[in-house]
């Protein structure tokens, strides 16, 4: 194959606590109703999870005894949007994106059901796709690595079709591993807010299809992407932003634009004191400080290994309804430099729109997203 010049979004798909699908996410976002609600578990927590119905449902259809529950959830997701395209499987890859997958069964299967590429050939192997299916697992910039992976493979000519999966489920584990940190916040989390706390966690699946070939006049694209490494700190950001803000400027030049024409930006955003501070910095010192900017994370929580993936399927969104999406819990600007949040959903003429990243290890991600 030739080497392309446009990779499109074709088709996307989410599993959230708004339900099955990603017209109901849209709908919640944009009337800016959080779906982080309190829970009890030996102690009060805030979170967002895939509720009882929606797993009747996808239980209903992978009902197989060796699919785990996280399987069935990238399966299910993977499945909902091959029913929307048709793609020649042949020339199709797939790349899964996750930094817990099966953690659940540490203690209860052979290490080899834990692995990460276990769960991929077992996804794979329900789709139909018979190329090797390819894993990215870097902390909370999983997602937007996949994406960015998948552009590439396309670009070089490799695939013409990618599928790009990322999904992470709620566990006991998770949460006790951020309360470790003392990173979880006793309320819904408020990013760039004065009075943020820390994170909620979050549990999703999303799917998108990236491929060579335009099949609708939407046109939406992933023109670029760039990775940096703060060197900081196991846990803790930069405390500059120039890391982040290097990666930004990277992206923003590959895509043969300048950071005034980004129209929006879709933040990283966990709430905690340290993230909201360095990306605020970056973003600023990118020159893309007064642009609309939120975080998804105010909706459904960190969804860590599926948050890249699930935050731009919100970005697909915005460039076919032409809206700004919005951030809930801010009322009191809480970083040290400028930063325009949006607090509700708004008409605006959008062509480019940046997404950022980052996590543990000091690792950063950019993407732009554009429309034809």
């Amino acid at each position: 194959m030739a080497e392309v010049s446009n990779v499109y979004a074709i088709a996307t798909n989410a599993i959230t606590a708004a339900g099955i699908g990603t017209a109901p996410l849209w709908d919640a976002v944009t009337s800016g109703k959080t779906l982080v609600a309190e829970h009890n578990a030996n102690e009060k927590y805030y979170a967002s999870t895939i509720d009882e119905d929606s797993w009747e449902i996808i239980n209903k259809e992978i009902d197989k005894p060796d699919i785990s529950p996280f399987e069935q959830l990238c399966i299910f997701s993977a499945k909902q949007v091959l029913s929307k395209v048709d793609l020649h499987l042949d020339e199709t890859a797939i790349v899964l994106s996750s930094t817990k997958g099966n953690i659940e069964l540490l203690n209860k299967e052979p290490d080899s059901r834990v692995m990460l590429s276990s769960s991929a050939s077992v996804i794979a192997r329900e789709l139909n796709v018979n190329s090797k299916p390819i894993v990215v697992a870097h902390a909370c910039i999983s997602g937007a690595v996949a994406l960015q992976y998948g552009e590439r493979l396309i670009k070089s000519g490799r695939y013409k079709h990618v599928i790009v999966i990322g999904c992470d489920r709620f566990t006991p584990f998770v949460l006790n591993g951020f309360q470790s940190f003392q990173a979880i916040a006793d309320a819904p989390c408020r990013p760039f807010d004065e009075a943020r706390k820390g994170i909620n966690l979050g549990e999703a699946v999303a799917t998108i299809v990236l491929s060579s070939e335009r099949n609708s006049d939407d046109g939406v694209a992933l023109v670029s992407g760039a990775t940096s490494n703060d060197a900081n700190h196991i846990s803790g950001p930069s405390r500059t932003g120039e890391e982040l803000a290097d990666a930004i400027n990277r992206a923003i030049n590959s895509a043969g634009i300048s950071a005034e024409q980004i129209n929006m930006i879709s933040a990283h955003g966990t709430a905690t004191l340290y993230n909201d501070e360095m990306e605020a910095k970056a973003i600023n010192i990118a020159g893309t400080g007064a642009k609309p900017i939120h975080s998804l994370k105010s909706f459904v929580g960190h969804t860590l290994g599926a948050a890249g993936v699930l935050e731009s399927v919100m970005i697909i969104e915005s460039f076919k309804h032409q809206k700004l999406i919005p951030s809930v819990g801010y009322d009191t600007h809480g970083v040290s430099v400028p930063l325009n949040i949006t607090t509700h959903a708004s008409p605006a003429s959008i062509t480019y729109v940046l997404k950022t990243a980052s996590g543990f290890g000091g690792c950063n991600a950019a993407l732009v997203w554009g429309r034809s």
